[in-house]
């Protein structure tokens, strides 16, 4: 049994510890906002936050948490849509199929945690989510308006 902190609630789940946290999040948890994009940490479909960073779930095995790590889904970065970036993808309508969406959300809410003005290098080095509809330029956009930059630099 573990003891999971998802979302600001303790939920104890019976799985294997080798199980990944992205299987526990939507099949044991229920909530459904993170994707299985490749099964191999390289899409970021999958980004949660662990203790605030950005992090791949696929590749996180439910015996390497503990019960005081901070899980953070989509779900959780606002139940009302209210977050920064999550207001600033929906004014540049960032999305086109959306399936990656939630993750690169993720990891914009990381990036302006840590670097709460960032240029586009640094929106380029952080944001490495595959979008196959290849809106990364809206996506860099949208990052600029959550950050309260006026424009690129």
């Amino acid at each position: 049994m573990a003891k999971l902190n998802i979302n600001g609630r303790t939920h104890d789940i019976e799985v294997e510890p080798d199980t990944p946290l992205l299987w526990v999040i939507r099949e044991q948890v229920g909530l459904t906002g993170t994707k299985y994009g490749c099964g191999v940490a390289q899409c970021g479909a999958c980004s949660v936050h662990v203790n605030d960073e950005v992090t791949r779930s696929c590749s996180v095995q439910v015996g390497s948490l503990k019960p005081s790590d901070r899980i953070v889904t989509i779900e959780g970065l606002s139940s009302t849509a209210s977050h920064p970036v999550q207001k600033a993808w929906a004014a540049v309508d960032v999305p086109q199929c959306g399936y990656c969406q939630s993750g690169q959300i993720m990891a914009a809410a990381a990036l302006l945690k840590r670097t709460p003005k960032p240029s586009d290098r640094d929106i380029d080095e952080a944001m490495t989510n595959i979008c196959r509809c290849g809106t990364y330029q809206r996506i860099r956009t949208a990052v600029h308006l959550a950050a309260g930059n006026s424009s690129s630099n």
